[in-house]
């Protein structure tokens, strides 16, 4: 079956809850393109690599601040740019989403990509360039230690970021990830939200690679339970990078509490967060466009959103991140390991999944669906 093509979790008809947006994607979001580089080489050696690029403010000629919060569960991991984020409250620039390896040389294309999209304010002003890279551990299913991701990987993945529909499961950086003993990889989906004083869209990209077995719970059926496995490994050893946007405006403070809530999202899925996984979360908004402070005003004034009116974005934000994570794996397909050599990384099946939701009461018996119909 064409991976673009496989039913994602509402297509099956799974009851998620919340309103998705009309691509159920981190691109509902008005502005964020995404783009994808990918790599799947059988080898000798085998490779499943890829790069990720989110692009907040895609339509902008200049650059431009975006505000943002971040939060680590478990700090395994790395994302760059989060000093000045914690420090500043927002950043500049793309998030790329890469293997562990291969952080250095998608910062690099990123700085690379920057300098040259925005060439007039790089030379026009002693501007730095510090883009967001993030990653999960793909050498499970790749040759990580080979490091074949590319410069001009990265900048293909930033070029033809676009809007719409995004592919799901082993894509871009996805490519070679495993979550829950499952082929995992890059899932998204989003929220619309009718808030006093207007509407806005939240959203969720993950990179999932995270989660053993036994854990997987999907809207609380303990669906790793029922499907036993000869696990790779018998605790924790992956991660999960979650990026959220929107347009409500949000301050960093705030974005920062939501960045906080896929911890609640993961939860959902089972994952404790164990000692091994980098669980790291970024949240941005492209809400209150402002010039970069070395070629603005004195003063800016921003919109900010009621910290009373949250609930809801909080409650959005965790919907969105969990059923990321479900998307993402039933975009899976099965795929051989690198090492331990010999072994299949299985994809998770659509029709096991709805027939532990129908055992567990969370869809209806096949006969009692005809029966309404």
């Amino acid at each position: 079956m064409d991976q673009a093509k496989k039913p994602r979790g509402r297509d099956l008809g799974l009851p998620f809850p919340g309103t998705p947006g009309p691509q159920n994607a981190i691109t509902d979001v008005a502005g964020v393109a995404v783009g994808f580089a990918t790599l799947k080489s059988d080898g000798p050696p085998q490779v499943r690599t890829g790069v990720t690029a989110i692009i907040p403010r895609s339509t902008d000629r200049d650059l431009s601040p975006v505000w943002a919060g971040f939060h680590a569960l478990n700090g395994n991991g790395e994302m760059t740019g989060t000093h000045w984020i914690e420090e500043a409250g927002y950043f500049c620039g793309p998030v790329l989403i890469t293997n562990t390896h291969s952080v250095g040389i998608v910062h690099h294309a990123a700085v690379r990509w920057m300098t040259g999209r925005y060439r007039l304010q790089f030379d026009a002003m002693h501007l730095w360039a510090m883009p967001v890279i993030a990653e999960t551990y793909d050498g499970v299913l790749s040759d990580i230690n080979g490091q074949h991701v590319t410069e001009a990987m990265a900048l293909s993945a930033l070029d033809e970021a676009a809007r719409g529909p995004l592919p799901e499961g082993s894509v871009g950086g996805g490519t070679g990830m495993v979550a829950y003993g499952f082929k995992g990889g890059t899932g998204t989906a989003s929220r619309r939200l009718e808030l006093e004083g207007g509407s806005g869209t939240i959203a969720a990209l993950v990179q999932a690679n995270h989660g053993v077995r036994e854990w997987l719970t999907v809207l609380g059926v303990p669906v790793g339970r029922h499907i036993p496995d000869a696990p790779l490994f018998r605790r924790e050893t992956g991660s999960i990078i979650a990026i959220f946007a929107t347009d409500l405006p949000l301050s960093p403070l705030q974005l920062r509490r939501v960045a906080k809530r896929a911890s609640i999202g993961i939860g959902r899925g089972g994952t404790p967060g164990g000692n091994n996984s980098g669980d790291i979360f970024l949240a941005f908004s492209v809400a209150n466009p402002v010039p970069l402070p070395q070629s603005g005003p004195a003063t800016s004034q921003v919109t900010l959103l009621n910290d009373e009116l949250l609930d809801p974005v909080f409650q959005a934000s965790v919907e969105a991140v969990e059923e990321a994570v479900v998307n993402a794996l039933l975009a899976g397909e099965d795929t051989p390991t690198f090492r331990p050599p010999d072994r299949i990384v299985p994809a998770l099946r659509p029709e096991v999944l709805l027939d532990l939701a129908r055992s567990y009461g969370r869809l209806p018996a096949s006969g009692e669906a005809e029966q309404r119909q």
